[in-house]
């Protein structure tokens, strides 16, 4: 059950401990990067493409996982620096960046309390960005690309001035039918329990305190607003409102977010562009099947991103 945890549950509790940006990345690309706060929630790097005549570029918002995902794509226990690594190859491109911290992130780093913190939060925090950007005259477009739970967020958060969306790794279903189908497959018997408790939890009004001891971290008291809060979006469902091109994208060794919900995002919008990138894995980097190079990924910085995952951002803006 503890793996289970680890991979679905949000949060907020999780200890502060690293910067939130890589200094030495900062002094890479000092003449690119601005440090640019859009509000006390939002706050991110904006890497911009220098180019002679000033012309306009086309720029991609990063929207993180979930988790307390700083910038550059770490939290606490890991450090890929994917976001990072994503933002300066496509500054390398002509395309510009803008990814910012999640707020979670942000308040644990001020010392400030989480807990109220719902998962509307998060559209909201990706809305005010698109519209931070929305009269840039640097800027001929806006793509929203988001990541795990940001994929849903993204996609929430798309209007009339986001020009395409690219989901990666993006669930498929609900958080709730994903937790049930997980728990299904480490815990038979105990999905039923989760359904019946996501149900229960849906129709209260107030807080449902008898709770399966093995579902109380996922879907306690506690957790039950920003729960509550996530689990009313469907994304198969949410994806079919857009009016704009899509791209999915999944990696063949992601074990976070299976190849099969990519492909419930795909059936729902049988126009959407799909990828799946053989040996990428959730946070975006190539690895075999040795287990102890797959964990490297996520805790060594310097571990390559996936050529083809830009190769394919690039092709779809241009």
């Amino acid at each position: 059950m503890k793996k289970l945890l680890f991979l679905l549950v949000f949060l907020p509790l999780v200890i502060y401990s690293q910067d939130p940006f890589s200094r030495k990345a900062v002094q890479k690309t000092a003449e690119n990067l601005d440090l640019l706060n859009i509000n006390e929630n939002i706050q991110g790097t904006l890497f911009t493409p220098k180019t002679s005549k000033k012309v306009p570029v086309p720029l991609i918002i990063i929207v993180g996982d979930q988790g307390a995902i700083d910038r550059n794509g770490n939290e606490p226990r890991t450090r890929s620096n994917a976001y990072h690594q994503l933002a300066d190859s496509l500054l390398s491109k002509g395309i510009a960046t803008y990814r910012y911290d999640k707020r979670i992130f942000t308040q644990m780093k001020n010392r400030k309390s989480s807990e109220e913190t719902l998962f509307s939060d998060f559209i909201i925090d990706a809305k005010e960005t698109v519209s931070f950007f929305k009269n840039d005259k640097r800027f001929s477009k806006i793509y929203i690309a988001g990541h795990g739970q940001g994929s849903l967020v993204g996609m929430l958060a798309v209007d009339k001035d986001v020009d395409g969306f690219i989901s990666l790794n993006g669930a498929g279903q609900s958080i709730d039918a994903l937790i049930v189908q997980q728990i299904s497959k480490q815990q038979p018997g105990l999905d039923k329990v989760a359904a019946e408790t996501f149900e229960r939890v849906r129709k209260s009004k107030k807080p449902v305190i008898a709770i399966e001891r093995d579902l109380y971290a996922i879907i306690g008291p506690q957790m039950q607003p920003f729960m509550k809060s996530w689990m009313q979006y469907d994304p198969s469902i949410e994806i079919k409102k857009l009016q704009i091109p899509i791209l999915l994208i999944n990696g063949s060794k992601n074990r976070m977010s299976n190849i099969s919900e990519t492909l419930l995002l795909k059936e729902s919008v049988p126009t959407a562009r799909l990828e799946i990138i053989e040996d990428m894995n959730h946070v975006l980097k190539i690895v075999g099947d040795d287990e102890i190079e797959a964990s490297k990924s996520k805790i060594f910085p310097n571990f390559p991103l996936s050529s083809r995952l830009v190769e394919l951002i690039v092709g779809f803006v241009e």
